[in-house]
């Protein structure tokens, strides 16, 4: 045990240092790096909690987490990706999940990304839904999201002003679910995997919801 601590805690260790050296927008955008996902793999291989949706295990599932790896990038970033010289035009400063106790058998999921949209100034969107338990119910979830939302935070460059949120409610029957698989989970890392085998890495940020706003608008 002691010697998977220490292995766990160097090859952790060795993943933030190539995260960091990749660099934020890399990171995040398609561009697969087999180096970064051969060292999750064998995080994998040795993960502390093999069941990390127990109930036994909700106090370290839960929380704020930064994501900080995508390997194929995510929903948002394609997206991005896809427009002519988008690097002029916009910068994704935040992307981060928030996990809390739900109902009816459930967590509660908030999936958030912070862009500065050239003279347009910073915005934020959100997508709210849930997981629920599925098929081996203490690895993989349904998810499925239910309401967006948007915000300017800082419209024009102008940190005293903001805009109200627009919440925009999805209706059910475009509800799309997908199954989400958590393969590694620790009290400061944790993996996720969709249905085609993308890997994203998320590194906790240990604040309360009140300054994790504030830190991600003025980041």
């Amino acid at each position: 045990m002691i010697g998977n601590d220490a292995t766990r805690l160097a090859l952790k260790t060795e993943l933030w240092e190539r995260v960091e050296a990749l660099g934020f927008h890399r990171s995040l955008f398609p561009s697969s790096e087999e180096t970064i996902n051969k060292i999750v793999e064998q995080l994998e291989s040795m993960n502390p909690i093999p069941y990390p949706l127990s109930r036994n295990h909700l106090s370290t599932l839960l929380g704020y987490w930064q994501l900080v790896y995508a390997s194929r990038g995510t929903v948002v970033t394609r997206t991005v990706a896809s427009i002519p010289d988008f690097w002029g035009l916009i910068k994704i400063k935040q992307v981060w999940q928030q996990l809390e106790t739900g109902g009816n058998e459930s967590i509660s999921a908030s999936n958030g990304a912070l862009f500065d949209l050239s003279f347009l100034g910073e915005w934020q969107i959100q997508a709210n839904g849930l997981w629920q338990w599925s098929g081996d119910r203490e690895k993989v979830a349904k998810v499925k999201f239910s309401t967006f939302a948007m915000q300017a935070t800082k419209p024009f460059g102008i940190s005293a002003w903001s805009f109200p949120e627009l919440k925009i409610p999805v209706l059910e029957f475009l509800q799309n679910e997908a199954l989400w698989i958590t393969s590694f989970l620790d009290e400061e890392m944790r993996v996720g995997r969709g249905a085609t085998g993308n890997l994203f890495v998320f590194r906790r940020r240990s604040v309360s919801g009140e300054t994790l706003q504030s830190e991600l608008v003025s980041d």
